[in-house]
């Protein structure tokens, strides 16, 4: 689960994947990671620009391998809003703090009955029901 971290305006959550989610025997798939990497942006979307949006494109770059078995943090913030579009930035790092991870994604913003549809039921003006 993601936390939103008012003071700091960033999305953060702590994460632990086993074999199952690897590339390399003893390394997380990277794929698995920016699937990680893009749902945290999503979710800042959602609770710091209080915005329902949907990726349009995204880069990374890999610094460090992600080990399987190990504990990492993913945290994303905002750089920029406009009306159509939202960049956000997202990293993976290990306990240390030494950046496993980076990644920067442009969200296209929905319209409210965009987001509706996106999510399966109707959105009031209140986002809290969505953020935890």
């Amino acid at each position: 689960p993601f936390s939103h971290v008012v003071d700091d305006e960033r999305v953060t959550a702590t994460f632990t994947l086993d074999e199952r989610f690897s590339g390399a025997p003893t390394y997380v798939h990277g794929g698995v990671l920016l699937a990680v990497l893009d749902e945290a942006m999503a979710w800042a979307t959602i609770a710091i620009a209080e915005k329902f949006a949907v990726t349009r494109e995204t880069t990374s770059r890999f610094e460090r391998p992600v080990r399987l078995h190990r504990q990492h943090r993913v945290d994303a913030w905002i750089d920029r809003v406009d009306e159509a579009s939202i960049s956000t930035r997202a990293c993976i790092a290990r306990p240390d703090g030494k950046v496993c991870v980076e990644a920067h994604a442009t969200f296209a913003v929905l319209g409210m009955e965009q987001a509706g549809e996106a999510a399966g039921a109707a959105i009031g003006d209140d986002l809290q029901t969505f953020v935890r």
